[in-house]
């Protein structure tokens, strides 16, 4: 069980009594929600059926890795966010650079697509809003922390306010995934960019 959401496991946790979990089998079958979903289908469109057929399995191998639909997106997301990376713990610079190139990924254009399919249903469904928010709070709070340890330090003003500056941090990111280049920012350069602008009016 998940000790983010008290409800929903891990791909890494469910396993099926007796039968061992097979990792090729489960990054088809999180690949193939994410295909689905870049290629345009929206979430509710996008059925445990179709998600089967295109990874080349069948409906019983994903629900026995997965209980339902909501909990294979929101794995499918994680999968997409990867692991949060190990922090140096010696500059916040440099810290918050290492979490905002961590959230982003060679298939950043198909992970954009992903995200913009996957917004009208957290929206609308409370559920799965909730358990989106269970996979990127982890991160949130990183970023906090980051926070937190350079106003600890004198390295930051004070009177930052934590939640915006976070705020301020991860929605370019998303718009910079979505849109790319159009932003006017290279993506190379971007979370350098990024965390170099808001520090100038956080720093101390």
């Amino acid at each position: 069980m998940n000790a983010m959401t008290g409800t929903i496991s891990t791909g890494q946790e469910r396993k099926a009594p007796g039968r061992p979990r097979n990792a090729q089998a489960d990054e088809a079958i999180l690949d193939a929600v994410l295909t689905l979903l870049s290629d345009g289908q929206s979430a509710s469109a996008v059925s445990i059926e179709s998600v089967a057929a295109k990874a080349g399995v069948g409906k019983a191998t994903i629900y026995r890795r997965w209980p339902n639909k909501e909990a294979l997106l929101i794995d499918a997301v994680r999968s997409m966010k990867g692991p949060i990376p190990e922090l140096a713990g010696e500059s916040v610079r440099e810290d918050l650079i290492a979490m905002v190139t961590a959230n982003r990924s060679s298939r950043g254009r198909e992970f954009g697509k992903v995200t913009a399919c996957l917004l009208p249903e957290l929206i609308k469904d409370e559920e799965l809003s909730r358990m989106h928010q269970a996979v990127i709070e982890p991160r949130r709070e990183v970023m906090r922390q980051i926070l937190r340890r350079g106003i600890a330090a004198g390295e930051l003003r004070a009177d930052l306010n934590i939640e915006l500056t976070v705020l301020m941090l991860s929605g370019p990111s998303m718009m910079q995934g979505l849109f790319g280049t159009v932003t006017g920012i290279p993506d190379a350069d971007f979370p350098e960019a990024l965390v170099d602008a808001l520090l100038r009016g956080a720093a101390a």
